[in-house]
């Protein structure tokens, strides 16, 4: 009856990924609304965040992560972090932007964005999540492929390699934002994947050569402002500039959960 219902009264719930946990209902006799409290009709989607470290010259973007976080739970999904379990590349001072004489290791400065214990990336697989989110960074240049140092010449992180491999087999759509989307470039290129990672020229794009890197993997890529989106249907792909773009921290939130809430459609 519920169901029945909320399809006539408010079709467009049954077609999102959430739970539907209260809705009023009309009844049948008096034409006037009830309010009905149920358990889930729909289960909540299950989506996995893939992190590099934290802090955006040597792990993950903070602001992109969490942007991406709350837009999956707003959306009514249930979040688990992933991170391989390796070490980074190297440690910047964020003050300075220099290296440091340190070895951090990814899975446990992930942490500290996560709120938790992320699970080590070997353990993520289709059948562990409905999708999955890459956040940004230099961790994705650096810890999870070599781009940020060897540009076309880059290799992917073999974990990285199999999550995105499966992912797409599957059919389960995975989101990219900033420069995460080089990721699904060189290990999908030959699918004929569409991102984007913004635009080029001038100083509000100070990273437009990655671009072109990604073009050289045979991708299509699609020129975006920071609030669009790259919609791949064919592929389950979804990708956003981020901070790709020199922009404010809103307008780089706003274009995340614009893209969290196309992988929630897809989901």
């Amino acid at each position: 009856m519920l169901r029945a219902a909320v399809a006539t009264f408010a079709p467009g719930l049954l077609r999102q990924a959430v739970p539907i946990r209260h809705c009023y209902c009309l009844l049948p006799r008096s034409g006037r609304l009830a309010w009905l409290s149920t358990s889930p009709l729909l289960p909540a989607p299950k989506i996995a965040v893939v992190l590099s470290g934290c802090g955006v010259y040597d792990g993950s973007e903070v602001h992109e992560a969490a942007a991406a976080m709350a837009a999956l739970t707003r959306g009514g999904a249930e979040v688990e972090v992933f991170a391989p379990d390796v070490s980074q590349h190297h440690v910047v001072d964020h003050t300075k932007g220099a290296e440091m004489d340190q070895t951090r290791n990814v899975l446990v400065e992930s942490a500290r964005i996560a709120r938790t214990a992320p699970r080590p990336l070997t353990e993520l697989s289709p059948d562990t999540a409905d999708g999955v989110v890459f956040p940004g960074g230099f961790g994705a240049a650096k810890n999870l492929s070599t781009f940020g140092f060897e540009g076309a010449e880059m290799s992917v992180n073999p974990e990285v390699v199999r999550v995105i491999t499966e992912f797409h087999a599957a059919g389960k759509p995975q989101a990219l934002c900033c420069i995460a989307p080089i990721l699904a470039a060189k290990v999908l290129g030959d699918k004929g994947v569409t991102l984007t990672m913004g635009g080029q020229g001038g100083d509000d794009w100070p990273h437009g050569g990655a671009i072109d890197v990604a073009k050289g993997f045979g991708a299509s890529m699609e020129l975006k402002s920071v609030a669009e989106v790259c919609i791949d249907e064919t592929n389950r792909l979804v990708s956003t500039p981020a901070y790709m773009y020199n922009g404010q921290f809103h307008e780089i939130q706003d274009g995340v959960s614009s893209m969290v809430n196309e992988l929630l459609k897809m989901a």
